[in-house]
């Protein structure tokens, strides 16, 4: 259930600081989501998967540890990415 390689180019090129980045916080931010997001709707179909319920809750913290890493470096970026990402925080 990865991303397709199409959908994960244009997620780097949206969310890129400059020409050459491929792995700032905001890009695996925004990888995570897409993905938690597949996943989400994978796992409303498919109730008994919990080998896929505990990989997204992994994949959860993981953009919660990047989210708190990016609000102590750079709080701007941090409040631009979750009004982007339309997340809760």
């Amino acid at each position: 259930m990865a991303l397709s390689a199409t959908k994960k180019t244009s997620v780097i090129k949206d969310y890129q600081r400059s020409e050459t980045d491929s792995g700032s916080p905001e890009i695996q931010i925004a990888l995570l989501t897409e993905r938690i997001n597949q996943l989400t709707t994978h796992l409303k179909a498919n109730k008994k998967d919990h080998s896929s319920r505990r990989g997204l809750l992994m994949m959860v913290s993981k953009r919660n540890r990047l989210l708190k890493y990016l609000s102590g470096t750079n709080h701007d970026a941090y409040l631009k990415l979750i009004k982007r990402l339309e997340l809760r925080k």
